[in-house]
């Protein structure tokens, strides 16, 4: 019997898919120039046991095996690897249980982060981490990549609110951490070691996250357009300094008119860049004043504030149609740096330098509120000209970001796209660190091979 026998009568009929048009669309995710294998079989199992009888057969027989969740990753992290096992998590989409009284849920790794959102919200409950990508994103893949999102400047990332796991590692037995508690420091913190592995430790297979209050409304959302990137930063700088808005966020000129190409908002194409930031009810006059006078003195040509909710949500949409605007000028080449807020106008000033010296289109957007910024390099890839400078363009402002204390990847993960500069930012002491956790975990290098660590 063959290990594909064994794993077609591991699990119930349908859950092995060799059909070769299907394990094409499995292949890899939305990262740009990363390379992808294809598959031997994709899976999809419906419920922890089965996790772990793939698991099992995979172990037994030393095949590879790339969880996958809903594929809208940019970093390459879910690329499948020649003879494969692509384990995909969407059928396991179940929210396990609310529980309003100790404000957590409890959820299977398909769950999409907009649908939690909906169910939480007619309870009068909140789960913040909000990434672009709420909509399609899933919860597991949140978790893999320690997704952040619009609101995080405020509120935190995806690991400030999970609570606990389960995770089936790559013997196939089964690992809990953490729990229901806000507190806990019993061992060692096994939950944020999870958070963030992008699938090279185990298959996560259930998530606790914990809850907020549902905010009762929004306050006011305040508009500001700059003539240059770097007075948009040096704004930035201002604001943080002293207010903490529940999202401050930055869109370049190359953004702002790929956004009104692609749907039309009316927006001020001319300037250089635009900042939104949004405030919580309870902001006084005075600290949106102050805001307002941050980004005057700046050197804001245009600075607005609006109290209507349907005009907020319009503005943020803007910002959340900014990645899909640029993708619609072309293939992109998404980065995902951060920096220390105080260096976000240097960050800003070396991503001109890049497009410039490099001759390729960049669009600029991100969190600012916390350092984060995504360059978007658009290029044609059949244009092997273009494709080499696009390459050297992400490659300077990598560069320029860890010149500036800064790091690779804010949220979206190394996976395949950052695996050959993580040892240029965390140093050779880290990097033995890592692998020594990676081979006590999975000794027979089968959990997504490959990503975060090279082989």
């Amino acid at each position: 019997m063959t290990w594909h026998d064994e794993l077609a009568a591991a699990l119930p009929p349908g859950a092995c898919i060799t059909d070769p048009d299907v394990l094409e669309t499995v292949r890899r995710d939305h990262a740009g120039l990363t390379e992808a294998g294809m598959p031997a079989v994709l899976v999809r199992p419906a419920n922890t046991a089965e996790v772990q009888a793939i698991v099992r057969v995979a172990a037994a027989h030393g095949i590879p095996i790339v969880t996958r969740g809903a594929g809208s990753g940019l970093a390459g992290g879910a690329n499948a690897i020649a003879g494969c096992i692509v384990l995909s998590t969407t059928r396991m989409n179940r929210i396990v249980s609310i529980q309003p009284d100790s404000m957590l849920a409890v959820v299977e790794p398909g769950v999409l982060n907009g649908a939690l959102g909906k169910a939480v919200g007619e309870l009068g409950l909140w789960y913040p981490p909000d990434p672009a990508s709420y909509e399609f994103s899933s919860l597991g893949g949140n978790v893999a990549t320690n997704a952040g999102g619009l609101c995080c400047v405020k509120y935190g990332t995806t690991r400030d609110f999970v609570l606990g796991l389960e995770v089936v590692l790559a013997d196939g037995s089964i690992a809990k951490t953490g729990g229901q508690t806000r507190k806990s420091v019993a061992g060692y913190d096994l939950t944020g070691l999870f958070v963030g592995s992008e699938g090279t430790l185990g298959v996560v297979t259930q998530i606790t996250v914990r809850l907020r209050p549902k905010r009762t409304a929004v306050g006011v959302t305040l508009l500001a357009f700059f003539p240059t990137l770097e007075s948009a930063g040096t704004a930035v700088c201002s604001i943080t300094q002293t207010k903490t808005p529940s999202l401050l966020e930055l869109m370049d000129q190359q953004t702002l008119r790929a956004i009104e190409a692609f749907r039309p908002m009316d927006l001020d194409t001319s300037a250089a860049a635009m900042l939104l930031a949004r405030f919580d009810d309870g902001e006084s006059e005075a600290d949106l004043d102050a805001v307002a006078a941050f980004c005057e003195r700046a050197g804001a040509t245009y600075v607005a504030r609006t109290a209507d909710a349907l005009e907020g949500d319009l503005l943020m949409n803007a910002r959340r149609l900014a990645y899909p605007a640029l993708e619609h000028l072309g293939q992109t080449l998404l980065d995902d740096v951060a920096v220390p807020i105080a260096r976000i106008p240097e960050l800003l000033a070396a991503v001109t330098r890049a497009a410039a010296e490099h001759q390729v289109t960049i669009g600029t957007f991100g969190h600012a509120g916390d350092g984060n910024m995504h360059p978007t390099i658009v290029f044609d890839p059949k244009d092997s000209v273009q494709t080499t400078r696009a390459r050297a363009a992400f490659d300077a402002i990598v560069n320029a970001t860890l010149a500036l204390g800064g790091t690779v990847t804010g949220e979206h993960g190394v996976g395949l796209l950052k695996v050959d500069y993580l040892e240029r930012e965390i140093g050779h002491g880290s990097m033995r660190a890592h692998r020594a956790i990676k081979a006590a975990l999975d000794p027979r290098g089968i959990m997504n091979p490959g990503k975060v660590l090279s082989s």
